[in-house]
């Protein structure tokens, strides 16, 4: 990954932030996006002093014209773009029965179309460097989650549009990569819309006992080196994935048993 230039979407903080610093620390050249100036430039400043090669542009990936400022902003600084990382996301957490369905759309403006718009933007520059797109999906893009109705659509979503690519681009040398964290540590849960489109504010899971984003992006950044098409993390996430495969009606019972359990679950 040295001197590649790798554009990172949502990269201020979390598994974004952490995928910046680990292909930094491997010479890579990296632009980082994000909605909000203060925390972009405060996750810059902190790469910096850790000798990252970074810059940062404040863009919202549910705006078309943003991803597009993003690609040439790239493309000015670096003269090119070799990797795509579409990390960019929001959850949200409410029964459908009860949702105002603009949450919805507004995960699946910024989870789904925002990879569609940042992808199309960038993919001109991937093909001729024969790179990388890569998204962060979830398991909840293989198995469909009570309480996330918009989350769990947005990422099933991802999964096919990036099959699709995956598939049109298997003769052009470009890499396609599903990456599906389990239960990760980051604030992508405190951020989660409530029914009404409110941020939540608290994780209702035990963040200190999972994956650390650290950990996840180097395990991305593995997969990526190694072109790989999937990656499904956590011993949790591969039953999961697994088990509603094969026995898809268990899987409704565990998987409704589980959520279940979640601090303020609507589930019965």
């Amino acid at each position: 990954m040295e001197n590649k230039v790798i554009v990172i979407t949502g990269g201020s903080s979390g598994i974004g932030k952490a995928l910046a610093e680990v292909f930094g620390k491997n010479r890579s050249k990296i632009l980082i996006t994000g909605r909000n100036l203060a925390e972009l430039e405060k996750g810059i400043a902190e790469l910096k002093t850790k000798g990252i090669d970074i810059a940062g542009l404040v863009a919202d990936v549910s705006i078309e014209a943003d991803n597009k400022k993003m690609a040439a902003e790239a493309l000015r600084l670096y003269g090119r773009i070799d990797v795509l990382i579409n990390n960019a996301g929001i959850s949200m957490r409410a029964l459908f029965e009860e949702v105002d369905l603009e949450v919805v759309k507004k995960v699946m403006d910024i989870n789904f179309y925002g990879a569609l718009y940042a992808t199309h933007a960038c993919l001109p520059e991937i093909i001729k460097n024969k790179g990388s797109v890569i998204g962060i999906s979830s398991i909840a893009g293989f198995r469909g989650l009570p309480g996330r109705t918009g989350y769990s659509a947005s990422k099933f979503a991802l999964n096919g549009f990036l099959e699709v690519l995956r598939t049109e681009m298997l003769h052009r040398g470009v890499h396609v990569l599903t990456a599906a964290p389990g239960f990760t540590a980051s604030n992508i849960r405190k951020r989660a819309l409530s029914k009404d489109g409110m941020a939540q504010g608290e994780s209702p899971r035990a963040e200190e006992k999972m994956m650390t984003a650290e950990e996840c992006a180097h395990h991305i950044y593995n997969a990526t080196v190694k072109r790989k098409n999937f990656l499904v993390l956590t011993l949790q996430g591969k039953l999961a994935v697994w088990v509603n495969k094969l026995f898809p009606q268990l899987a409704d019972r565990l998987v409704y048993k589980t959520m279940a359990k979640e601090e303020n679950s609507s589930l019965k």
